[in-house]
């Protein structure tokens, strides 16, 4: 079977992660979580003072970013890939709120995507891969065989970020949930370096209304399309 690379995009919230993760594990691909990167960026800029109410440091970060090393480690128990920042396992604090407040506007900042992006260009060589991001079928992979873009309403995404941290055992408020969500909506979408945007050759997918089992099932018939079998 020929091993392509798969390209998932879309909004915050839309479970591009756990798709493109599940659909890596189920055809014995790569799995890279490119979010995963700008998240891991964010914590290191929060942890070192770099953002303050809001406004980052912006000059100081970019003579800090030698000093960021992000891994993946895959994680027997979960059968998934852990964040590493440094050498220390950031996987759930990568995914908390306050780094979701903050990660769009880090990940706009031209030399940050210019970093992350060459280090995802890298991982990404040999396909058998699948990414997925912002900008993967745009501007890290606009070859890729498979073209995948997420979309699903803001209060359905909303509310199923509000239940993973309820989950979670976090102290969360949907509104504020709401709002952060439309706000990473319109910086992702307006930013400079590589906005958010559906690639020409990219298929939709609306998973608003969808079963986990559907949306599994519509990713595998996408990716027969393009390699001829599983």
């Amino acid at each position: 079977m020929k091993r392509i690379t798969i390209a998932i995009d879309g909004y915050s919230s839309c479970g591009k992660s756990t798709m493109a993760k599940d659909l890596a594990k189920e055809i014995g691909y790569v799995y890279v979580d490119s979010g995963a990167m700008y998240r891991a960026v964010t914590l290191f800029a929060m942890r070192e003072g770099l953002i303050r109410d809001g406004k980052i440091d912006e000059e100081a970060l970019r003579k800090r970013l030698g000093d960021i090393n992000i891994s993946f480690k895959f994680n027997p128990t979960t059968q998934r890939p852990d964040t590493y920042l440094n050498g220390e396992l950031v996987e759930e604090e990568i995914r908390s709120l306050p780094i979701s407040s903050n990660v769009s506007p880090v990940a706009a900042l031209p030399f940050v995507r210019k970093a992350m992006v060459e280090q995802q260009k890298k991982l990404g060589r040999e396909g058998g891969i699948v990414m997925d991001g912002r900008d993967i079928g745009t501007t890290v992979f606009p070859n890729a065989e498979l073209k995948i873009f997420v979309t699903a309403s803001d209060e359905v995404r909303a509310q199923r970020r509000f239940d993973e941290l309820k989950a979670k055992g976090d102290s969360c408020d949907f509104g504020e949930i709401l709002r952060n969500v439309r706000e990473r909506d319109y910086i992702d979408t307006h930013r400079e370096a590589s906005p958010l945007r559906k690639a020409a050759d990219a298929v939709e997918l609306d998973n608003s209304e969808m079963s986990i089992a559907e949306q599994k099932e519509w990713l595998l018939s996408q990716v027969k399309m393009r390699t001829g079998s599983l």
